[in-house]
């Protein structure tokens, strides 16, 4: 995607097929607010001419940082070197971990080929995101998948592609902690919010990306 105008229309399609704003967010790598956002303003251009656009339409889009990895995602070679990678960062915190919990939807395939290379059990988890659209989304959760590792009293790694605000990452320490797993680590493709740590967890990232530039 080369601009805004992309990233509205391809909001538009996704929102067309059925998907909540929240899966919207995971699949254009931006945050709930964001997506929400191109959501309105795909629909406001869609209205008839002699109809005002919204005022959320005509204001400026909320300040984020679209990450477009398709080029490694699309290549199964890539996302293997890739992976192997973040499976590296990982690495440091001993061989004794034996489950990595990857964070749906694209943190599920990553996860999968980090688990490989670090020669782990596979679990993964579906954060409340997932679920939200135009309802409070504090009072959804999360679930993890039945037809994978279970999490009771095991370390694991958490592995997801990005991290736009981090209050997915954090809904899953806390998920694991609930179920009586412990995260010794996260690892992620991209961070826009230079997270070090989450809730006494250390994350790692193999790109740092930072906004610089003063907000309106």
């Amino acid at each position: 995607m080369k601009n805004v105008d992309d990233l509205i229309e391809s909001a538009a399609d996704l929102a067309d097929r059925g998907l909540s704003k929240g899966e919207i967010a995971d699949e254009l790598n931006v945050s709930r607010e964001t997506a929400s956002w191109l959501v309105e303003r795909s629909e406001a251009t869609t209205e008839p001419s002699d109809q005002q656009t919204t005022p959320v339409a005509q204001a400026n889009g909320p300040q984020d940082i679209h990450v477009d990895w398709s080029a490694i995602g699309r290549d199964s070679k890539r996302m293997r070197y890739v992976s192997a990678a973040m499976a590296d960062l990982l690495a440091k915190h001993g061989e004794d971990v034996d489950l990595t919990v990857g964070i749906e939807k694209a943190g599920g395939p990553i996860a999968t080929l980090v688990a490989r290379e670090l020669e782990t059990d596979l679990a993964t988890y579906t954060p409340a995101k997932h679920q939200w659209d135009d309802d409070d989304i504090e009072e959804l959760g999360g679930t993890f998948s039945r037809n994978f590792a279970g999490i009771r009293n095991r370390e694991c790694y958490v592995v997801d592609d990005t991290i736009t605000s981090g209050t997915t990452m954090r809904e899953t320490i806390d998920a694991i902690r609930t179920e009586g797993g412990e995260p010794l680590a996260c690892v992620v493709l991209a961070d826009k919010q230079g997270v070090e740590e989450l809730d006494g967890v250390p994350v790692y990232s193999l790109l740092g990306v930072i906004s610089v530039g003063k907000e309106d």
